[in-house]
């Protein structure tokens, strides 16, 4: 198993998104790289914690490399947009990649290298090691599943890639 760490905005539909593949085995929302320890959402969304949404993700490597995950993440996201995805702004919901094993960062220099080219441009998703990660609230865990009707940036039909 691996884990990797995407901000993509929101989190709940980053994190409602990835659950639909069999080999992603976990999944947890929460608040990464900020400066305060512990944050609460109203903190994070308020007090300029300098967290991102992030969803923490524990993936099977051999059903789906590092690479296919990056590439189904960036179907999500605008990587050019700073601080921006779909209707929601400031800096809680910047893109980025955050990992804690360094073996995977060969994986993410080549898609984001491969995405700067279809975009033509250098893109706005940092790639950072992660230094922190809090989870948020329970009531986020799983929020799009407890509402179905709520706010989600990610077009309704990449929630069902793999029931085509």
């Amino acid at each position: 198993m691996k884990t990797i760490y995407l901000a993509g905005g929101c989190f709940w539909g980053t994190e409602h998104f990835l659950k639909q593949f069999d080999a992603v085995k976990e999944t947890t929302v929460g608040f990464a790289n900020g400066t305060t320890e512990h944050p609460t959402y109203q903190e994070v969304c308020h007090n300029g914690t300098g967290h991102a949404e992030t969803v923490k993700v524990v993936y099977d490597e051999e059903a789906m490399s590092t690479e296919e995950l990056l590439r189904y993440y960036f179907m999500t996201i605008d990587p050019i947009s700073v601080n921006r995805q779909g209707g929601d702004v400031g800096t809680q919901y910047r893109t980025g990649i955050y990992y804690e094993d360094a073996s995977l960062l060969p994986a993410i220099e080549k898609v984001i290298a491969e995405e700067e080219v279809k975009a033509g441009q250098k893109l706005a998703v940092e790639v950072k090691p992660l230094e922190n990660f809090y989870d948020a609230e329970e009531y986020h865990q799983d929020y799009l599943v407890k509402n179905p009707g709520g706010y989600c940036h990610i077009p309704l039909a990449l929630m069902h890639l793999t029931s085509r």
